[in-house]
């Protein structure tokens, strides 16, 4: 569970620290506050925003089990282990 929550933090983060690092680039101050205006701030949390609910309909639309499968739990079968699995 925590790699699908680290994607999501990570692509939020994106638009920042790309941000910090064309400050640093362009050698303006990357921790001065002057370099931080709230409308800069406020277009980069949108587009941050954007890019986190883009992958959520990914993730919806491309993975995860084909429509109509149905999920067999894992069981026991003549004394062994049989794993879960999606069938159609």
């Amino acid at each position: 569970m925590i790699r699908p929550v680290l994607a999501e933090i990570l692509l939020f983060a994106a638009p920042f620290v790309l941000y910090a690092v064309f400050l640093w680039a362009t050698k303006a101050g990357v921790l001065d506050l002057q370099s931080w205006p709230l409308a800069r701030v406020a277009w980069l949390a949108a587009v941050a925003l954007v890019l986190v609910v883009g992958s959520f309909i990914y993730f919806a639309h491309f993975s995860g089990a084909p429509p109509g499968s149905a999920y067999i739990p894992a069981h026991m079968e003549n004394g062994k282990f049989v794993p879960g699995a999606m069938k159609r």
